[in-house]
């Protein structure tokens, strides 16, 4: 199953961000990683909702803490499936020489 653009930003976030990515935090990723495009927090979660559903992601909510008013954070993590997209993303790209994201993309 093919993944966007979009959807290998969000992946490489919650990669990159290991044990702390949870929706706030992979936006922020995300945002530094599309600059200079600006990426709206509904855009982040859309897509994380989608690559859950494809199986690409597994979510679980944290213990709710003080801080946040009693309230849950939704903490992500990359399945098998996520990684093999992650990595076979990066090999496709290596193989173009690393400039061109329309070749990766195919």
């Amino acid at each position: 199953m093919a993944i966007g653009q979009f959807e290998q930003l969000v992946l490489t976030a919650i990669l990159s961000l290991r044990d702390d990515a949870y929706g706030v935090s992979i936006h922020s990723k995300v945002a530094d990683l599309a600059k200079p495009k600006s990426v709206s927090l509904g855009a982040v979660y859309v897509t994380l909702d989608r690559l859950e559903d494809k199986g690409y992601l597994a979510s679980w909510l944290a213990d709710p803490t003080p801080e946040r008013g009693g309230r849950s954070k939704r903490f992500y993590r990359l399945e098998a499936l996520g990684e093999r997209a992650c990595a076979n993303r990066s090999r496709r790209r290596d193989a173009c020489g690393g400039k061109s994201d329309a070749c990766a993309a195919g």
